[in-house]
């Protein structure tokens, strides 16, 4: 079972083990959306099923809530929840500030909104996202359809000024239509190659007409838990300044592999 993962599925696979290790009984938790956060997800279920573990998750997207149900965690809306006491979600890059981008799946919108609205984020990921500068990653910047070539253009004559590697701005597809967030609008990937100044670059592009949110969280993140092909786990926590090493064993009758489908 577990032998038919390979390499990079087994890091994301330990890391989301290590990561519900945060989550306590009664806790209101921001269940994130992709590949990792998909693991993470059954966890949880796994732990509600099998230990009696009782919480209220917060999804980031419709595949994520469908996901959720489908393992036996029970959904309610961030409205509902008002605050929670932590998010667990995957990353596409992370920096040595445990700076983020975020959005390759589309879902950055409520991703963010989520992850602010919780005591702690805990991002999960392998060793190949991590970077010495955000940008190699295409910055995710949602924007409303009303007007998005306008917008288009607009971020990229911003881009002119800002300390950026590449300028190259695409509209994401989905086959022959544009991709469209739950939220109803479009994605404009930035190819930036780097990012020289994150903070200035999200500050600008959030004033601008049209732009609804951009993929870097920055300042948001307060542990990362990396996983390795191996078993092994690197927690780091940039609040308490630790770096934990772990090893973790894999069950071959796991039946968290059983239905792997993202």
């Amino acid at each position: 079972m577990t032998g038919e993962l390979s390499p990079i599925d087994k890091a994301k696979f330990v890391a989301a083990k290590r990561s519900v290790d945060y989550v306590e009984d009664g806790m209101r938790v921001g269940l994130g959306t992709g590949s990792t956060a998909a693991w993470m997800v059954r966890c949880l279920g796994e732990m509600v099923r099998n230990d009696g573990l009782r919480i209220k998750g917060v999804p980031t997207s419709t595949r994520t809530a469908e996901l959720a149900r489908d393992v036996g965690i029970e959904v309610i809306s961030l409205d509902e929840a008002k605050w929670l006491d932590v998010t667990i979600d995957g990353a596409d890059e992370f920096d040595g500030n445990l700076n983020l981008i975020k959005g390759g799946g589309g879902a950055l919108l409520q991703e963010k909104i989520v992850a602010t609205a919780s005591d702690q984020m805990i991002v999960i990921a392998d060793i190949g996202k991590e970077v010495e500068s955000l940008g190699a990653f295409p910055l995710p910047v949602e924007v409303i359809p009303f007007g998005w070539q306008t917008t288009k253009s607009l971020v990229e004559e911003l881009l002119i000024s800002m300390d950026v590697l590449g300028r190259d701005a695409t509209l994401r597809m989905n086959g022959e239509r544009p991709f469209i967030t739950d939220e109803g609008n479009y994605i404009i990937d930035l190819h930036l190659g780097r990012i020289g100044n994150p903070h200035q670059l999200s500050m600008a592009m959030n004033q601008m007409p049209g732009v609804v949110e951009n993929g870097l969280f920055l300042d948001i993140c307060d542990v990362v838990i990396l996983g390795f092909g191996d078993g092994r786990v690197e927690t780091r926590d940039i609040n308490e300044g630790t770096v934990e090493e772990d090893r973790l064993d894999f069950v071959e009758t796991d039946n968290l592999f059983t239905d792997m489908n993202d």
